[in-house]
Parts: structure tokens; sequence; C-alpha cells
């Protein structure tokens, strides 16, 4: 499982051991994890619930060899209920794409729906299986809807006795106010860069701290990118392949990774222009800047459109080759 400890007492991330001593000395039921993406938040999650569970008298983290571990690990703990939509689950390999009406493949939903919200206030009210506790595990918690999130407030102020309930967002902001009233907080920030660094290249990752740069710091996306085929220097090359209009260098990507790819490569063109160092490029594979920011200000407005509709049914192709074209008329304005 994503965030198991095994019999070896590793943390799944090397990055989660101080937060999660902090997390272990709250003694509240509910806890909001508030992390970026690409952070890790799932994997601590887990590694706290099976904390939480585990039956060993180590209070430090998981022990991994006792019982509730091994069912942990297995995902068949009684006592730990995951929430996640059914997009993640069908990503992380835990369930099968539904089939529609028609007998194709329906897209799964991104939302927690309200019947799996009910069905786990349902589930928490048992009595445990083990004695140690029931957790229920949300992420993320911007994935439920105003009518789940309602749905969940009782509990999360009157929980049953041995209830914990750990929920993790991106932004806080767009939680229910009365959810997060009801939560104590708890930052996982991300890790230094050379800890990031030193991690992606255990997992095979050549020039990791180029990857880790266009990924914003976060070293999930990173590994992502990288077992995507998408290594540094095709990363680097980029901004030649707009300057180009050649929308083929995307060719393959998932458009949710085209359009940040894009939006970066956006944020880098406006900061070069304002002159400000970029972030998420090198600095030599951008074109140099002679002014005119308005067309690049106008492109950056399409993507962040398309980005918020991501979810319609587009033609993809179409899509990226158009974004393309206006990424390469907004490039008039810097030299080549």
């Amino acid at each position: 499982m994503v965030g198991a400890v095994g019999p070896d007492g590793q943390l799944p991330l090397p990055w989660l051991a101080a937060p999660l001593q902090q997390a272990l000395a709250q003694p509240g039921h509910a806890l909001l994890l508030v992390a970026a993406p690409g952070v890790g938040a799932l994997a601590f999650q887990l590694t706290l619930a099976q904390a939480w569970l585990c039956e060993s008298t180590q209070p430090a983290k998981p022990c991994g060899t006792c019982v509730s571990c091994h069912l942990f690990q297995a995902r068949t703990h009684p006592d730990l209920k995951l929430l996640l939509p059914e997009a993640q689950r069908v990503e992380l390999g835990w369930a099968e794409a539904a089939e529609d009406n028609e007998g194709g493949k329906r897209k799964p939903s991104r939302q927690i729906r309200i019947d799996e919200v009910r069905g786990a206030i349902d589930w928490i009210v048992k009595t445990t299986s083990r004695g140690r506790a029931k957790v229920l595990v949300l992420h993320p918690a911007e994935a439920l809807n105003p009518v789940g999130a309602n749905a969940l407030l009782k509990t999360l102020e009157e929980p049953p006795a041995g209830a914990r309930l750990l929920l993790s967002c991106s932004d806080p902001e767009h939680l229910l106010p009365t959810v997060r009233s009801r939560c104590q907080r708890l930052s996982l920030p991300a890790p230094p860069a050379d800890v990031a660094a030193h991690w992606l290249a255990g997992q095979g990752v050549a020039e990791a701290p180029a990857l880790l740069a266009a990924c914003g710091g976060r070293p999930l996306d990173a590994l992502a990118l990288h077992q995507a085929g998408v290594d540094a220097a095709a990363w680097a090359a980029l901004p030649r392949a707009l300057a180009q209009g050649h929308a083929g260098a995307w060719a393959g990507w998932p458009l949710p990774r085209c359009l940040d790819a894009l939006q970066k490569l956006c944020h880098d063109l406006m900061a070069v222009a304002a002159g400000a160092a970029p972030r998420y490029f090198p600095g030599d594979a951008l074109p140099a800047p002679r002014g005119g920011l308005a067309p690049l200000l106008a492109w950056a407005a399409e993507l962040n459109r398309a980005a918020r509709q991501a979810e319609h049914p587009w033609n993809e192709a179409l899509l990226l080759d158009a974004l393309v074209t206006r990424g390469r008329q907004a490039l008039a304005t810097l030299k080549p």
C-alpha cells in the first residue's frame, strides 16, 4: 500500500519523520493535513493511520511487523477506511474504471460522492474490530462537494469513542469554514531540495535537481515526470519547441500535464520579460526578452481557462495545437 511501513520499519518517504512525530503528539480526533500536491500527503496520511492502528509499544512510528501492520499492508485492516475519488483509486490501481451504459469505460469521478461519505459515517460508529481505533482517511478534502462536507460535520464535531478522522487538502480556503474549524491543522512542507534530490536519485532519476526544479520542488511530481519518460533534456527543449510551434513535443502527454508544462513555461517567460529569474526552466533555454508582456498575459489567461475546464471532453490534439500556436505568437515580443 502507498505509505505502508513494512517489516524493515522504513518510512515510505524520508521527510515524513518530523511531521509524523508532531502528529502523534496531537491528541485530537480530527486532523487536517495541509500539503502541496506532489509532497506526499497520502503517504503521510496512511503512515499516520498505520501508527494509530499499530499494536506494538513503539511510539515513534509503525512497527511494520505486528498483526495490525500486516493487515494494513495488505489493505485488509477492518478498522481502516479510505475515502478517495474514484479517479484516484483507478490511478493507484485500487479500482477498475467503471463501464458506462453502452459497455465502454466511463470517465472516473474526481469527487467523493455523498453515498460514500454516508457509508463511511455508518462504518465509523461501529465497534472497533481490534480495539485500537477506527481511522477514516479522506484525501483530498477538496474532492468533497458541499453536500458531502455538510454530512461529515456532525461526525467531525462529535465522533464516536476511538474514532480518528484524517483529512488532507492543499488549500484550506477551498474547504467549508465549518470543516476547518472542527479539525486540528498540521502542515507537511516540501522537503529541502538536497533531501528530495537524494531521494529521487535513489529512485533512479537522472539529473534529479533539474526535474525537481521543473516540478517546483515537489519530489513525487518529479518522479511521475521521470516515469512518464520526460528527462531533463526533453524538459529544457520545450521552450524551443514552443518558439517553433512544434506541438509534437507534447505528444502522448495527458492534457493536464501539457497544460501544467505550458503554464510553467508561460510563467518563466513572463518572469524573464519582467527582469526576474525563471523558476521551472533553465535560464539559457528561454528566449531573451525585449519587452511586451501583453501577449504573454493574454496567453496565460487562455491557459488558465483551459486548465479550469480540463475535464471538458476536448479534442485534446486540436486544443494543444491551438495553445502552442498562441504561445508562439506571444513569443513574437521576445528575441528568438
